[in-house]
């Protein structure tokens, strides 16, 4: 894993261990197949760009899409419940 790459899934695994609602979605997220999370995430990312989000908030969303970065938050958050 990159260090940038390891960075996103500090940043989001510190998000997820905040709250519990963001660490369920995570876990879906990350059990999508490849095709389709990449589908559902260039969605939400239209959306919050759509609503000015930050570029960072961006940046995660497209991290998410990556399937080392998937694969690496579904290891420490298990699967979905």
């Amino acid at each position: 894993m990159t260090p940038v790459t390891s960075e996103y899934v500090a940043a989001i695994l510190a998000v997820a261990e905040r709250d519990a609602s963001i660490a369920r979605v995570l876990r879906e997220i990350c059990a999508l197949d490849d095709d389709v999370r990449d589908s559902a995430l260039a969605l939400v990312a239209e959306q919050l760009r759509t609503q000015a989000a930050a570029d960072d908030v961006l940046a995660c969303v497209h991290a998410l899409g990556r399937q080392d970065v998937a694969r690496a938050l579904a290891a420490r958050l298990g699967p979905p419940g």
